[in-house]
C-alpha cells in the first residue's frame, strides 16, 4: 500500500479543520501564559504570540502520535503486519516496529490461546490467533459442525463464546431426543 496523497481541495479542508480546532487551544494556552483574559491574550509581542501557536501545535502533535499509535495497535490486533503498518506510514518494517513496538503480537505459535466450551450437549473450541483475534469451531448435540463465519474476527474470547454458544443452542437436542 502506498502512502495516500490528498488533493489540493482536501488539503484546504484539512487545513481549515485543523486551524479551527487549534485556535481555542492556542487561545487557552496564550491566556494561561499571559494571565490576560482570552479577549486580550493576543495583545503581545508577535514572537510571543507565534510561540503560543507553536506550543499549541506541539500539543496537537502529541495527540496525533497517541491516536496514530492506537490506530496501529488496532490494525495489528486484526492481523496487520509491521510491513503493512510501515507501508501505510511511509517507513520501513523496522521503522514501524520501532515506532509502535507493541502494535503487532509476536507469533510464538500458530495459535496463541485455545479454550473449550460445552453447552447444550455440544462442544466448541475457541482459538485466539497470534494477532489477538478469536474464532471458534463447534459440533452441536445434533451432530452439526459449525465455525465462525468466514472472515469473522471476534475481539475477545467472550464474544467468540457468545457466537459459539448461539450455534450450540441452535443445534441442541430437545427433550424427545430430536433437535
Amino acid at each position: 500500500m502506498m502512502v495516500p496523497e490528498i488533493t489540493p481541495e482536501e488539503q484546504a479542508v484539512l487545513d481549515k479543520a485543523l486551524y479551527d480546532a487549534l485556535n481555542p487551544l492556542a487561545s487557552a494556552i496564550r491566556s494561561r501564559q499571559t494571565g490576560l483574559p482570552a479577549d486580550r491574550a493576543w495583545d503581545a509581542d508577535p514572537v510571543e504570540v507565534a510561540l503560543s501557536v507553536l506550543a499549541a501545535w506541539k500539543v496537537v502533535d502529541g495527540e496525533v502520535r497517541r491516536l496514530a499509535g492506537r490506530a496501529a495497535a488496532t490494525a495489528g490486533s486484526y492481523g496487520a503486519s509491521y510491513e503493512q503498518l510501515g507501508a501505510v506510514w511511509g517507513i520501513t518494517r523496522q521503522g514501524a516496529r520501532k515506532k509502535w513496538p507493541d502494535a503487532v503480537g509476536r507469533a510464538a505459535s500458530a495459535v496463541a490461546d485455545t479454550r473449550r466450551l460445552a453447552l447444550f450437549g455440544g462442544t466448541a473450541e475457541l482459538a485466539q490467533a497470534p494477532a489477538g483475534v478469536w474464532s471458534w469451531t463447534g459440533k452441536g448435540a445434533d451432530g452439526t459442525s459449525g465455525r465462525a463465519a468466514e472472515g469473522a474476527r471476534h475481539a475477545t474470547a467472550e464474544e467468540a463464546a457468545a457466537h459459539a454458544g448461539a450455534f450450540l443452542a441452535e443445534h441442541a437436542l430437545g427433550t424427545d431426543g430430536r433437535s
